[in-house]
């Protein structure tokens, strides 16, 4: 009898969670971040920005000198661009376009609109912190000079198509990556072991970054890295006199990160948040 117990104990621990285990688990993940301290909070959260800044630094470096088709050049690229929420999951931090699932606290009351206003913008700005301190020690490594400066040019080109996407592009290639992001770590709430994250992970990111979605706190990375390049006038000439009047500072905010981070908030918080709250929270509530 005991051995059976014992039997049925590991493999129940083995199991994935179900999903209505997966909204407790996400309700109780709002209600840990709602009530950290600022230092904690943005301590996490610079580490989080890093972290996303070096997977978009592998996966410039990955497809800068791609031969093979747009499609499997993507999806190598996606595939390391993985790197940055695995990180942000495994090593553990906080990631703005994660942290919008907190709606789900709310939604349950266990978490005050005030609170995840609140650690919304100490993440976001730690997010920014962390990305930005990543682009400078990549410029001062001198990465970008690499394969005579082609992995330069390829970051200045990143860049540049950021900022001519108009606001209603941007917005829903927000909403669109920012569902894939907040469905990937959705279903890291249904996994008991490291491997198991990392394979929820890896698809729906690569999903997003293939697909060519803005995901704003990648866009710390990469256009910043952008603006830098664009004062190389070497890399700058191996763009072939490629229009960058866009790339500008405020072209970066307007043209880019408002309308990425508004679309970012919208596909998390509503697509994936609310939705998995009355599907599997409201009627608890209730």
């Amino acid at each position: 009898m005991e051995q059976l117990k014992g039997n049925l104990m590991d493999e129940t621990i083995t199991d994935a969670f179900m999903p209505a285990d997966m909204a407790k688990r996400a309700e109780a993940s709002a209600i840990r971040k709602a009530n950290r301290d600022f230092i904690s909070a943005f301590f996490l959260a610079v580490q989080a920005g890093s972290f996303i800044a070096f997977g978009a630094l592998f996966f410039t470096h990955v497809v800068h000198d791609s031969t093979l088709g747009i499609g499997l050049t993507k999806l190598i690229g996606g595939f390391s661009f993985s790197l940055g929420l695995i990180l942000v999951i495994i090593a553990g931090a906080d990631l703005f376009t994660g942290d919008t699932l907190m709606v789900m606290g709310c939604f349950t009351g266990k978490v005050k609109v005030s609170q995840m206003l609140r650690g919304w913008l100490f993440v976001f700005l730690g997010n920014l912190a962390g990305a930005l301190s990543i682009v400078l020690l990549v410029y001062f490594s001198g990465h970008w000079l690499t394969n005579d400066g082609a992995v330069g040019a390829k970051a200045l080109s990143i860049a540049n198509a950021k900022v001519n996407l108009t606001f209603v592009q941007a917005f829903a290639s927000g909403m669109l990556c920012n569902i894939l992001v907040c469905l990937a770590i959705w279903l890291c709430y249904s996994s008991r072991s490291v491997t198991d994250k990392i394979l929820a992970i890896v698809f729906p990111i690569t999903a997003f970054v293939a697909l060519g979605f803005e995901h704003s706190i990648a866009n710390m990375y990469f256009i910043p890295a952008g603006l830098l390049l664009k004062s190389n006038p070497e890399i700058v000439n191996m763009l072939a006199g490629a229009d960058l009047s866009n790339l500008t500072l405020s072209g970066f905010i307007m043209k880019n990160l408002l309308p990425v981070t508004i679309g970012n908030m919208v596909g998390g918080a509503i697509f994936v948040g609310t939705i998995y709250w009355i599907l599997y929270l409201r009627k608890r509530e209730a």
